[in-house]
């Protein structure tokens, strides 16, 4: 197992994430390559999470392939070996890039987050519980947290480089974009999440919320791009211990959360930079809740090379 916290390769790198390396691979193409880093309350850790970068790869390149009649995406390949023949100077690379690196088409990405909320949680039930409203707009009364949204809502959100995103309504995103781009994002955002928790849910596992990425390639097609539906990008429950009211457990790094805000409970952290050390026990607790994920979604084990 090759654990990593930054890659560092031969081609031109364009910009770094808070988990991912986004390089230049010729004119039409991207390699995007996940880290094994982590953050909470917005403070990247300084220990990496094993299995995490190969995970979120791996559940994208599943996803990007099921969804593939869905709607149109940037994926390419997530196979090492593809990625090495068209990008030979990766080759002594291999171990760095194999299983995490994704070969993706260039696309200009709609400076929006198109997030769907099939149920009341996070910083939705958040804005509800103090205003009864999601990203400004009136919900009904009287709903409970992780209750069902049904149908599910579209809100999106502004994308932040630092910090949280911020939720808008949709006539925000229509008055920037346009209403007949921000209706094609509605429509493309529901028709995947639809498609993506229909199978999840055959798999036992409720997606509750999820956001997307989209660009427009150059052709002006417009693409699904960057992660879909991973632990990161969404809130994955296990459906067998779904009960509205409460928060629920999830598969991705809820073990990490827990241990930060008890610490900042008790005042042994001040929730920024630099982050606590982290217990053994932690890192291995988060690791397996996001293979859990893929195995649970996809019914075969983590492979090795993509």
């Amino acid at each position: 197992m090759t654990v990593m916290f930054r890659s560092q390769l031969p081609l031109p790198l364009l910009r770094v994430g808070k988990v991912r390396e986004v390089y230049e691979a010729g004119p039409d193409h991207l390699l995007l390559v996940a880290s094994d880093r982590i953050s909470a309350f917005d403070v990247v850790m300084d220990e990496p999470i094993p299995e995490k970068g190969r995970v979120l790869t791996q559940v994208s390149a599943f996803w990007f392939g099921k969804l593939a009649d869905v709607f149109p995406s940037h994926f390419v390949s997530a196979s090492a070996g593809d990625i090495i023949r068209r990008l030979p100077e990766l080759a002594p690379h291999r171990a760095a890039i194999r299983g995490r690196s994704m070969l993706v088409r260039r696309t200009n990405p709609v400076p929006f987050e198109c997030v769907v909320r099939g149920y009341l949680s996070g910083s939705a039930w958040a804005e509800y519980k103090k205003h009864g409203t999601l990203a400004g707009e009136p919900l009904r009364p009287g709903m409970v947290e992780s209750d069902r949204l049904d149908p599910p809502l579209f809100s999106p959100a502004t994308k932040a480089e630092t910090g949280h995103d911020e939720n808008v309504t949709f006539a925000t995103m229509a008055a920037a974009l346009g209403n007949a781009e921000a209706t094609a994002l509605r429509d493309a955002s529901f028709r995947i999440y639809e498609a993506g928790r229909a199978h999840a849910a055959a798999r036992g596992i409720i997606i509750a919320d999820t956001k997307f990425e989209f660009g427009r390639d150059r052709d002006g097609t417009l693409r699904l791009i960057d992660e879909v539906l991973t632990p990161d990008s969404s809130r994955f429950w296990p459906a067998d211990r779904y009960q509205p009211g409460r928060g629920q457990p999830s598969f991705d790094k809820q073990p990490l959360r827990d241990y930060l805000a008890e610490l900042k409970a008790n005042g042994r952290w001040n929730g920024e930079a630099p982050p606590p050390p982290l217990p053994q026990e932690v890192l291995d607790t988060t690791s397996a809740r996001y293979v859990d994920a893929y195995q649970r979604l996809t019914g075969h084990p983590l492979p090795e090379d993509g």
